[in-house]
């Protein structure tokens, strides 16, 4: 890759992130800041409930849907099939997750999940976030196909208004109390979901175009499934045992700090992801060779760690304004807390670049060893040392886990045979 193609591109990926960015930032200093840290951990359990449903509503597809777009867009009849592959599955998983979150809010343990949430109030948001996270997962598929068809300026108006019309929605229905915090937060996606199939539809994404087709190709999705399901589901699952576990030993105050770290690295992390996603991920699936495979990625990799590396030192210069200013002055114990938690992120950006090579390159075994082990870790290494670090604990295991992770990639990637694409 050509280093001013990387950064043309980058840059015009990144105008979109940062608005993308900047909408989450003002939507969670708003409610950071009229709930509290222990307020704040119940919104983050909720958050990580509909990341769970919108991993299984679509079998977190969304790489596959860049990659084998990009792959096939210029072969017809191999792309219908395949898109009406997708949307099969997709359907099906939709009416799976809406009956199991049906179920789930009216015979789950939800008191041990949200301190002091009323039950009604917690059962009404999880009803809500079923259309909240279908429509979340569309929103997402359509930024995948104008990916991979290459549209990048209806990739970005899609996330761009779909940001914008989240953050909105939350903070309007909030201050006019039209819906608690909770369910406003469960159905934000609505309205972008809408804006999203109008604008893919007209970038060509259609249901017409792969409605009429014959076959129906699924089993081409099964790595992608695996890739994309495994991730969504366990992560937001550990991190839901990790701040309840957190709340049980040192409070829902100390919960509520880990909360907050984790979201401004959620800032961090959206940046990078969404950024190597648009980048790195058509590139490396359209590769039909080694040597092109691996010039890119090495090239990439080095550009994406030495500009992770700039971002942790600015804001690890600047923690207290940084914790200040995303969240609120509640939060300011975190200044102490977050050093490490910026170390992670900057071996997590690394880790995001390696590890789309291996979706790109659809290494379906070697990728989720790699997640499975890092989030299992992360949990143990929080668990294990709490004893002598106490609430410091999952600070350090996220560096740990991320530096292991990036570390098991690399080794991962050298070894890889070519023959498998």
């Amino acid at each position: 890759m050509k280093s001013s193609g990387f950064w043309k591109q980058s840059a015009g990926s990144a105008v979109a992130t940062a608005i993308r960015i900047l909408c989450a930032f003002i939507t969670n200093k708003f409610l950071a800041s009229i709930m509290g840290p222990v307020g704040f951990a119940a919104v983050g359990q909720l958050q990580n409930l509909i990341t769970f449903g919108q991993g299984t509503s679509s079998l977190a597809l969304q790489n596959g849907w860049v990659s084998l777009t990009a792959r096939y867009k210029d072969k017809e009849k191999e792309l219908g099939p395949i898109w009406r592959g997708g949307f099969r599955i997709s359907v099906y998983a939709s009416i799976a997750t809406a009956i199991f979150f049906a179920l789930f809010a009216f015979f789950s343990p939800l008191q041990t999940l949200f301190p002091g949430v009323p039950k009604r109030l917690l059962q009404a948001a999880i009803l809500f976030a079923i259309p909240g996270m279908i429509a979340l997962s569309i929103t997402t598929i359509c930024q995948a196909v104008m990916n991979g068809l290459s549209d990048y300026k209806r990739w970005a108006s899609i996330t761009i208004i779909s940001s914008v019309l989240n953050c909105v929605w939350v903070i309007v229905m909030v201050q006019t109390r039209s819906l608690s915090v909770l369910s406003a937060v469960a159905t934000q996606s609505l309205l972008s979901c809408a804006f999203a199939i109008w604008n893919a539809k007209k970038g060509g994404f259609r249901y017409k175009r792969f409605s009429a087709m014959l076959q129906s190709n699924t089993q081409i999705w099964r790595g992608y499934a695996w890739m994309g399901l495994v991730p969504m589901v366990l992560t937001p699952v550990l991190y839901m045992f990790v701040r309840s576990y957190l709340a049980k030993q040192f409070g829902w105050d100390a919960a509520g700090l880990w909360q907050g770290a984790v979201r401004i690295s959620d800032f961090f992390n959206v940046g990078f992801s969404s950024i190597l996603g648009v980048v790195l991920l058509p590139r490396l699936s359209a590769a039909i060779s080694s040597e092109e495979f691996y010039r890119t990625l090495r090239g990439l990799l080095l550009r994406v760690m030495a500009l992770a590396g700039l971002v942790v030192g600015i804001l690890f210069w600047f923690r207290e304004y940084v914790v200040v200013i995303a969240l609120s002055q509640t939060f300011l114990p975190l200044k102490e807390l977050i050093p490490l938690q910026f170390v992670g992120d900057f071996f997590k950006a690394g880790c995001w670049c390696l590890g789309l090579a291996l979706v790109a390159r659809k290494e379906t075994v070697a990728f989720l060893s790699v997640e499975v082990a890092a989030d299992v870790l992360f949990a143990v290494l929080t668990v294990l040392g709490s004893a002598s670090l106490g609430y410091h604990a999952p600070f350090a295991a996220y560096a740990v886990e991320n530096g292991i992770c990036f570390v098991a990639l690399l080794i991962l990637l050298r070894r890889l045979s070519w023959k498998n694409l």
